[in-house]
């Protein structure tokens, strides 16, 4: 394949990324697009079905976060793409129980990415620190502002307890079960305006 063939096929993808996000991110619910309190109710139940779907598949999970300064839940992130890949979630952060605010997620990859497909990230804040530099960043990217730790479970069911002894821990699950071969690094997140 010659050089300006790649440059109108990666060009393409990211055309047909963009449609595939816009379309996307305009057909989340019935009112969720102008009614920012209708907005929020549905991030709200998406993410307490994130947790729930989480804390029973994954033991040690419940405890963990019941520990944690904050657990930012992203319910739905889609990615799609061809040669270039992007991925785009609308979540929540909580903090003792309580949303304390909204973020959006967006990721850019390059490579061999083909389809789409929709998975749920959990970070959970495990440090003060950690926690504190999140809520007062204006843009927070992952493996940049700080190494997000992928959960790991180990042989007996359980969560890996190295894992679970870092600042920032993260969990990817999709409907099959979570995810061990991906990586949140590069994920931006900043504050969703609704």
């Amino acid at each position: 394949m010659n050089r300006r063939h790649f440059v109108t096929r990666v060009a393409g993808s990211g055309l047909l990324v963009a449609t595939v996000f816009a379309a996307g991110c305009t057909t989340t619910g019935t009112s969720a697009s102008t009614d920012p309190t209708a907005k929020k109710k549905e991030i709200d139940s998406g993410v307490d079905g994130a947790l729930i779907k989480l804390f029973s598949s994954v033991n040690g999970s419940r405890e963990l976060a019941a520990r944690a300064q904050g657990i930012l839940v992203f319910p739905r992130v889609i990615s799609a793409g061809l040669v270039v890949g992007a991925e785009y979630g609308e979540g929540a952060l909580r903090s003792k129980g309580s949303t304390v605010g909204y973020y959006k997620t967006t990721h850019a990859s390059f490579g061999l990415t083909a389809g789409g497909q929709s998975k749920s990230e959990i970070i959970m804040f495990m440090t003060p620190e950690a926690y504190n530099k999140f809520v007062s960043s204006s843009g927070w990217t992952a493996g940049a502002d700080a190494n997000v730790a992928l959960a790991k479970v180990g042989a007996n069911g359980q969560l890996d307890t190295l894992t679970s002894q870092q600042p920032v821990v993260g969990f990817v699950q999709t409907n099959a079960g979570l995810m061990f071969d991906v990586s949140l690094n590069g994920a931006k997140i900043s504050k969703l305006d609704i």
